[in-house]
């Protein structure tokens, strides 16, 4: 245990020598430096599964988390560390506020990763259902490249078929009109194959080949348009399902559950205000704590430096003022002599 407290106080950051000199601190700085250093743990594990979901090499996500967690850790020391008890609290408070909104930045950065991996099962679901969206999206953006040429082959087949059925009734009638010159019925009333019989059948034979020529147009444009669709259809086919997996469809498909799911919400707010309070909880124990003999012996530690490096610079700068006169002497005194 006393191994394990001595870590804890070098991951607080404090001077151990003046730390061992008020020993009702140490249980304080223990406790700080333990959450320090959980924090790191816990960044390293965000930043390792992070970069796992983008690359998928277990010895770039271990590297990676192992970076991340030490870069977290050292950053939550140095805020730590470089808070100083004041005064007065609206001092420490002022000198304390960006250290606490830099502490929250890291906390939302650290809890993502992990967010994604608590509600993996939905976040899994809604992939797939984003896959499905982006493929049918795909999809229509496949057809709409042929749509012009499918809408403009089946308005041609539509007017053609139009004059197909016009054409067909035309021949109709003008053939039961010769086949009624032939016997009789109509026309002349006289039963014979005549002139007037051949000119009424040359009609209906001309309405016969019309349709014939347009039916065949007919035909042609419907190959061409079952063409068009074949080619449509395999541009479809062509189409590769792209697995969503990776980090940014992550974030995306828990954006979208978040903003679904009313209880996904509520969760994904308090799982980011539980780090937020764990990366925070050190620069306010050091905030709402009272003055302690640590905090006295560093104010005196800090204090003889800086009487003492002022004593340095006194004494330089006697010793140059004093060198500057006595030089100052000897010059005049050759100058004396000079003359003289």
């Amino acid at each position: 245990m006393l191994r394990i407290r001595q870590f804890f106080l070098i991951c607080s950051g404090a001077h151990l020598p003046l730390l061992r000199r008020a020993p009702a601190e140490l249980n304080k700085y223990a406790g700080i430096g333990g959450t320090v250093f959980f924090t790191g743990l816990l960044a390293a594990l965000s930043g390792g599964y992070a970069l796992w979901t983008v690359f998928r090499q277990p010895w770039a996500a271990v590297l990676f988390g192992l970076v991340w967690g030490l870069m977290i850790f050292n950053l939550d020391r140095y805020i730590v560390a470089s808070m100083k008890k004041r005064e007065r609290f609206g001092q420490e408070l002022w000198m304390a506020t960006p250290r606490l909104i830099l502490a929250v930045l890291i906390a939302i950065v650290i809890s993502k990763p992990l967010e994604l991996q608590i509600f993996d099962r939905e976040i899994q679901a809604e992939l797939v259902i984003m896959e499905q969206q982006k493929f049918k999206t795909q999809e229509e953006k496949v057809k709409e490249r042929y749509q012009s040429r499918t809408q403009e082959l089946n308005a041609r087949l539509q007017t053609l078929q139009q004059q197909i059925n016009a054409q067909t009734a035309r021949r109709d009638t003008l053939m039961l009109l010769a086949q009624q010159e032939a016997d009789g019925t109509g026309g002349s009333r006289v039963k014979n194959l005549g002139p007037i019989y051949k000119a009424k059948k040359a009609d209906a034979d001309s309405a016969t080949a019309a349709l014939a020529l347009l039916q065949q147009r007919h035909g042609d444009l419907r190959k061409e348009l079952a063409s068009q669709d074949s080619t449509t259809a395999a541009a479809v086919t062509q189409l590769k399902r792209t697995s969503l997996d990776g980090l940014a469809s992550r974030l995306e498909a828990l954006g979208t559950l978040t903003q679904n799911s009313e209880p996904i919400r509520w969760a994904n707010w308090f799982i980011i205000l539980l780090f937020i309070a764990i990366e925070t909880a050190p620069v306010f124990v050091k905030l709402i704590s009272p003055r302690g003999p640590y905090d006295d012996l560093l104010e005196q530690h800090e204090y003889a430096f800086i009487m003492h490096k002022k004593e340095k610079k006194a004494i330089l700068s006697m010793e140059t003022e004093e060198r500057i006169a006595k030089g100052a002497m000897r010059t005049g005194q050759r100058v004396e002599q000079a003359i003289v």
